[in-house]
């Protein structure tokens, strides 16, 4: 049997997050309007204030994170900046890996996304970042920056583990007899990511973000009449926004109908036949729920999104937002009896203690159904498609609709 090898890595993070809330530049102190629609002899200067607090201390826009150890099998490492807006002016922020370097490797690739999904997937450990909202309010507006680090005890892939392992500990010696040659210099650290979060004045763009319809927002509508409504009813149902980037540009919004109404139920070969039982009287356009509708949703939450396999670590469901990384995942929950499992507290709107079916197959004779697994956790698994679960609807909505 081929030997296992694993290597332990010391890590000053100034390299995971020289990151820095290097964030956004402080130059951004001020921002000056430029639209002026009548020519004036003065212009409109508003505050431009984003201010960035960790544990509940300003810091400025260099933040070093001290993490003494990473290992296989460690406890995941989260480091987390809150960023409030505290001028005048709404903001959108976005964020980018604007350098990698693992050992004397630069990762490089200009492709948006590359980079972010590289660190999250591709090496022994795994980075995962997420920016909890991109719109931020004047005056009161707050999002959360966090970077997970963890490092799972099973790879499945011995040969990457030794490979990574012996060049690390190759690094680590060639660094340290640099140093003895010269006391002055400073050994490099093993991994260095610089991310870059900008701040922006908020434009109504197409591509921005529609602060009307953030995921997991509570929507009351009337699914028969094809409308908002105030009161709940029978028709009047509360609904949650499953959309994770809705857009200005977007003209419909979709809709996951509370799961604690009645629904169809049954096995999943009667799966079309329950939609259809449950929805044939409703006004509104709808669809099946999927495996990739939920995945997209709790895969932003890098701490307790997990893919759990028998015999394996358990591992961060991590960013999907990459080409074919979102296919590519589910394919691997498939092997060693693979579930997914979230948070409770963190989707409370996706918890049941009901199952239900997702118009996604797990096998032959099994299909991806979920429900509340305890007080603190749902899970998503392949059950027998013989079992009886309930079918609900996903809706899609016109934004002119919510708008009356």
């Amino acid at each position: 049997m081929k030997r296992r090898h694993k290597v332990y890595l010391k890590l000053n993070l100034l390299s995971l997050f020289c990151i820095g809330v290097s964030f956004i530049s402080i130059t951004l102190a001020w921002f000056a309007y430029s639209g002026i629609s009548t020519v004036k002899t003065e212009v409109d200067v508003k505050a431009w204030n984003i201010e960035f607090m960790k544990d509940s201390e300003v810091v400025t826009n260099e933040i070093v994170i001290d993490v003494n150890d990473i290992s296989p099998g460690m406890d995941p490492i989260v480091e987390k900046v809150s960023i409030h807006n505290r001028g005048d002016s709404n903001a959108m922020l976005s964020y980018q890996v604007a350098s990698a370097r693992v050992l004397n490797t630069n990762l490089e690739n200009e492709e948006e996304g590359y980079l972010v999904d590289l660190l999250s997937h591709d090496l022994p450990f795994h980075i995962n970042i997420n920016l909890e909202d991109r719109f931020i309010e004047a005056q009161n507006g707050v999002s959360d920056f966090s970077v997970s680090i963890s490092w799972p005890l099973d790879s499945l892939n011995d040969e990457r583990d030794s490979k990574w392992g012996n060049e690390a500990y190759k690094f680590q010696q060639e660094e340290q007899a640099k140093q003895a040659q010269d006391p002055s210099y400073t050994p490099k650290k093993s991994l260095k990511i610089v991310i870059s979060v900008k701040a922006e004045q908020f434009i109504d763009t197409e591509a921005a973000p529609d602060i009307n319809y953030n995921v997991g927002d509570l929507i009351l509508y009337d699914v028969v009449n094809n409308q908002k409504c105030e009161t709940l009813s029978s028709t009047c149902l509360k609904n949650y926004v499953l959309d994770t980037n809705n857009t200005i540009g977007d003209s419909t919004v979709t809709l996951l109908p509370d799961l604690y109404n009645d629904y169809s139920s049954g096995t999943y070969a009667n799966y079309d036949t329950l939609l259809s039982a449950t929805s044939n009287s409703w006004g509104v356009t709808t669809r099946a729920l999927t495996l990739e509708d939920i995945l997209k949703v709790i895969a932003t939450d890098n701490q307790n999104s997990y893919l759990k396999r028998d015999g394996l670590s358990d591992v961060i469901i991590g960013n999907l937002e990459y080409q074919d990384r979102l296919s590519k995942v589910i394919e691997k929950s498939k092997e060693y009896n693979g579930l997914f499992s979230f948070s409770n507290e963190k989707f409370p709107y996706l918890s049941s203690n009901k199952c239900y079916w997702l118009k996604t197959e797990y096998s032959t004779d099994k299909a991806y159904a979920f429900h509340r697994q305890d007080d603190t956790t749902t899970t998503i698994y392949g059950n027998d498609k013989n079992t009886s679960c309930s079918v609900v609807p996903v809706i899609v909505v016109d934004k002119a609709n919510l708008t009356v």
